[in-house]
């Protein structure tokens, strides 16, 4: 668009300069100033539409922005919700554990995810997770007890 923008101007320059030379016109040298006026049109329109995308580029940026605000809030959303509900699945084992132990370390054996597991123990009470420890499935134990050391580590918090 710089080419053609810079191509006008010089056509211009050139007709400018030829037309002080000569008071008549030449039917060539109307033809020619009939494209000069065309290619000043064309030039303007071209410079209103990189205006209008510009504004639509600034307003597409404006956007964006504000969809990335919004995916993070949902995403902390998502955290906190999913934090409410380890809590209360941790409450619900601490009860179990209070009933029975081996029935509740059964159940947190035969879970699939063991980070699951793990963020459910590690939002127990310690008394109350460390009985259920000693009745969980050792291979299973051993995961749950590296996600917690990674979530302590992480979260920076010694229990």
């Amino acid at each position: 668009m710089k080419f053609l923008i810079g191509s006008v101007s010089l056509l211009i320059l050139l007709i400018i300069s030829s037309s002080g030379k000569a008071e008549g016109k030449s039917p060539a040298e109307t033809e020619l100033q009939r494209e000069i006026q065309r290619l000043e049109k064309l030039r303007e329109e071209i410079k209103q539409m990189i205006q209008k995308n510009e504004k639509l580029l600034s307003q597409i940026k404006e956007e964006r922005k504000k969809l990335a605000e919004e995916k993070k809030q949902l995403e902390e959303l998502e955290k906190k919700l999913r934090s409410e509900r380890y809590k209360k699945l941790a409450k619900v084992f601490e009860k179990a554990v209070d009933e029975d132990p081996e029935l509740a370390a059964e159940r947190i054996s035969k879970m699939k995810d063991p980070t699951k597991a793990a963020y459910i123990i590690y939002n127990m009470k310690e008394s109350k997770a460390g009985i259920l420890m000693d009745y969980i499935d050792p291979k299973m134990a051993d995961k749950i007890v590296r996600i917690i050391a990674q979530l302590k580590k992480k979260n920076g918090k010694n229990r």
